[in-house]
């Protein structure tokens, strides 16, 4: 089988949704700041009688918001430029260049700070899923061709440890049992969900089947490579989303069931929990689908997120099968982010 590698998903779960770059600070004058009455020397003196001068021309001001009839908006700094540089708030004079080395400092740290911050967003932009960033769209184009640039063995490695990824906070162990060939998508969903994921097209899949410690329940995960883009990954995230497509059991995917081994039996009747991720900074939809391991028949299937609520009492829930599907989901796609941050770093 070709060598495969690493994009990531979550509808946000994988969904998406969905890291972003922090604001830069923004310096505003302080409140209360007004033109003086009186300059002197500037033949603008206030005389007897007249009314003070006004607020500056909004004409001339660049940083107050319009506000609905082309007016700068309420509660906002209006900066002019009318006021000579040599006379404070009080209008006394002061020594010119006093305030320009404070400046030149408050200015030197701006600029250390805004280069941190830029930095750090793109550092950041895989792993936070900002799909706006050039770290994001640098591993978005390299996680396209991970299916066969990474090896088989670090998309689903040969055992996962799930600390914690049981009911109650128990730990997994899992175990693969078969790697199916990479494929396309013709035969590997139900006609409907083949139908939703078609927006985005089907460059490859891969599948592999795990069991748990006691080979009591079976779990395929796979990974969807798409051929779309960023802006169409998002959009059908979005549709996922606000239509809970991820919880209908009629876009549930199938099971591989590899002969000679615990999932021998795991057909479409035994499908007992579901989860699937779109992912916005990867080209890839994220899918696992777990039943047991006796080839039982399953009337009403739960998606995992239900199936692992607290309290939840249906047959899936109450033998972990939620947990089982979430929890292979999340650690697959959590090692192919990983692998795609290290491959966004490699020199060219």
């Amino acid at each position: 089988m070709p060598e495969a590698r690493p994009g990531s998903g979550g509808a946000d779960r994988a969904g998406a949704g969905s890291a972003y770059a922090p604001a830069r600070p923004t310096w505003r004058p302080g409140a209360g700041e007004a033109a003086p009455d009186a300059r002197p020397g500037t033949g603008r003196e206030r005389r007897p009688g007249t009314d003070p001068e006004g607020a500056p021309d909004p004409a001339l001001s660049w940083s107050a918001p319009m506000a609905p009839g082309g007016t700068p908006g309420a509660g906002r700094p209006v900066v002019s430029f009318g006021e000579p540089e040599g006379y404070d708030e009080g209008a006394r004079p002061r020594p010119l260049g006093r305030r320009g080395r404070s400046q030149a400092v408050a200015a030197a740290a701006c600029l250390v700070l805004g280069t941190g911050l830029i930095g750090g967003a793109v550092t950041g932009s895989w792993l936070a899923g900002d799909s706006d960033g050039p770290g994001a769209r640098s591993g978005f184009a390299a996680a396209r061709d991970m299916w066969h640039d990474v090896p088989v063995d670090q998309l689903f490695p040969p055992t996962l440890q799930g600390k914690g990824a049981g009911p109650g906070g128990a730990d997994r162990t899992w175990t693969r049992i078969a790697v199916a060939p990479d494929s396309g998508c013709e035969d590997a969903f139900d006609a409907l969900l083949r139908k939703v994921l078609a927006p985005v097209g089907c460059e490859r899949l891969l599948r592999a089947t795990y069991t748990d410690a006691t080979q009591s329940h079976v779990t395929t995960v796979g990974l969807l490579f798409t051929k779309a883009d960023a802006a169409a990954m998002t959009s059908l995230a979005r549709r996922f989303d606000t239509e809970r497509l991820d919880r209908r059991a009629d876009l549930m995917p199938l099971p591989y069931a590899a002969k000679g081994t615990a999932a021998a039996d795991f057909g479409a009747e035994q499908r007992a929990t579901w989860t699937v991720s779109v992912l916005t900074d990867a080209p890839v939809v994220v899918y696992a689908v777990s039943g047991w391991a006796d080839g039982r028949t399953v009337d009403t299937p739960q998606p995992a997120e239900d199936a692992m609520e607290s309290g939840a009492t249906a047959a899936p829930a109450q033998s972990g099968l939620g947990h089982e599907a979430q929890g292979l989901a999340d650690r697959v796609e959590r090692g192919l982010r990983k692998k795609a941050g290290t491959v966004t770093e490699q020199p060219s």
